[in-house]
């Protein structure tokens, strides 16, 4: 495969989980500013949006053994070090950008606040998953301890806040996403795994039909290859719409 072509089922699957968290989130602003009266925290729709969240994040794992093997492919990099500064970069970029975020949710809706959301923990898991990238089924184990782990911490509430970031989940705080690195570090390197054996060396190691040309991959791989910037910018048009259509007063938002 040429090293200058992506792999368009995983832009493709991706670009279908970003519909699934904007159909999500439409919903779930429907419910937090009353719009209408919808349980979006459990049942159907807690499960819709996990499901989601995990084929996201699984695919972050899959992307990341993707670049690194690209890399290693061209000999992007002379030295590990300046390997993992890629990688550095890379997640303190992401992870500013949820800082971003943090600021904004405590302006709007300062009860809830975003504190370690989605892109925090992006940003960070970029960062850990380094020393996994040339690894295998170590990736495998340890993804299982680290979903085990995790499973276990959400049974818990603790009386501090330090390590939420971890997967200790405090009872005085509540927050409208939250992402800890236990469980969710665990589902990053089940992608790095899952990544190296169906794209080990930077190609396709199974087969199936291309499907490359179709309109709706084609779409959806459009949405995958700018899924940052959707995440992003996609709250604020929601609440834009909400806005004009006149179901949500500005005096809601603060």
């Amino acid at each position: 495969m040429d090293l200058n072509q992506r792999f368009w089922e995983v832009d493709s699957v991706r670009g279908i989980a970003i519909v699934m968290m904007v159909t999500y989130h439409f919903l779930f602003d429907l419910s937090y500013f009353n719009v209408l009266d919808l349980n979006v925290n459990s049942g159907f729709f807690w499960y819709f949006a996990r499901i989601t969240a995990a084929v996201f994040i699984f695919l972050v794992g899959v992307s990341l053994k993707l670049s690194h093997s690209r890399a290693e492919k061209l000999n992007f990099y002379s030295s590990d070090g300046e390997f993992f500064m890629k990688y550095l970069k890379r997640g303190l970029k992401i992870f500013a950008w949820g800082l971003g975020i943090t600021v904004m949710t405590w302006i709007f809706i300062r009860a809830d606040f975003i504190i370690f959301g989605v892109l925090h923990f992006i940003g960070v898991a970029i960062i850990l998953s380094y020393p996994f990238l040339k690894r295998r089924y170590t990736n495998l184990v340890v993804g299982i301890i680290c979903l085990a782990a995790g499973i276990y911490l959400q049974t818990i509430y603790f009386d501090f806040t330090g390590l939420m970031w971890l997967g200790f989940v405090p009872s005085t705080i509540h927050t409208v996403d939250y992402f800890p690195l236990l469980p969710w570090f665990g589902v990053v390197l089940f992608g790095t795994f899952a990544g190296e054996v169906l794209y080990g060396g930077y190609k396709r190691n199974f087969h199936m039909p291309d499907l490359s040309r179709t309109w709706p991959v084609r779409v959806m791989g459009l949405l995958g290859r700018h899924s940052l910037l959707i995440y992003l910018v996609h709250q604020p048009i929601l609440i834009f719409i909400l806005y004009f259509m006149g179901v949500l007063q500005v005096g809601s938002l603060f």
